[in-house]
């Protein structure tokens, strides 16, 4: 798969979990896909405060990622400090 195509899959997977951040007044985008593999993302809206962006992103965002990206290394916030990403 080259890289247009993974980040094809990395949109795909956000959006299947948009509807679920965006019932909350949050919303996801893709920031970046690094040549390790690291997903870069941003964080909006009630998403950007919500106590649970960690959760959210480990228990959300990483494992639907690593699905369609078995070699992910992390799915990072670039808009959470460094103690919630």
């Amino acid at each position: 798969m080259n890289r247009d195509e993974i980040i094809k899959q990395i949109e795909a997977g956000l959006e299947s979990i948009r509807p679920y951040l965006q019932k909350d007044g949050g919303d996801i985008e893709l920031v970046e896909l690094t040549s390790d593999h690291v997903v870069r993302v941003r964080l909006l809206g009630n998403c950007i405060a919500c106590p649970m962006s960690f959760m959210t992103m480990k228990a959300g965002v990483e494992e639907t990622l690593r699905k369609v990206l078995p070699s992910l290394q992390r799915v990072e916030a670039i808009n959470v400090d460094s103690a919630g990403s």
